[in-house]
């Protein structure tokens, strides 16, 4: 099973053979600064190739290793000095084929979080909603290798 993905811009695209790992989300901290969001998600890979450009490299911690696009910022990887690699989630083409199944550091989990499911939400098909949206043009890379 090949999985592909890449940063926004895509200045950085990968794809990883032997399908994915273990899935999960982390509320640490140093999660939610390098994500900047309200947790970090990751997937765990074995074989990780770069396919167009790579990714610089932040040392978080003395133990982990974080990628991210130098051209749009994006958050690419999370690499343990232990060998252990995971990729951001909402970088692979298809974040559908991600299960998480675990969450870790869950004493800086945010209330909020828990709460996200009980948000009343706007459907895209509200009058307003539907003229912002149709009113956005994407410049980001599309979800596939072109």
């Amino acid at each position: 099973m090949t999985v592909t993905g890449g940063c926004q811009c895509g200045a950085v695209r990968f794809r990883v053979e032997g399908g994915l790992g273990e899935a999960s989300i982390c509320h640490c901290r140093m999660c939610q600064k390098a994500t900047g969001g309200l947790f970090g998600p990751y997937v765990g890979v074995a074989e990780l190739a770069w396919t167009r450009g790579a990714p610089r490299r932040f040392q978080s911690s003395n133990k982990v290793w974080r990628g991210f696009c130098e051209a749009c910022g994006t958050p690419l990887t999370w690499e343990y000095v232990g060998g252990l690699t995971s990729v951001m989630i909402g970088t692979l083409d298809d974040p559908s084929a991600a299960r998480i199944t675990l969450q870790l550091g869950s004493p800086s989990k945010l209330a909020a979080v828990d709460a996200l499911a009980a948000l009343p939400t706007h459907e895209p098909t509200e009058p307003r909603a539907a003229a912002h949206l149709a009113s956005i043009v994407s410049l980001q890379h599309p979800d596939r290798d072109t």
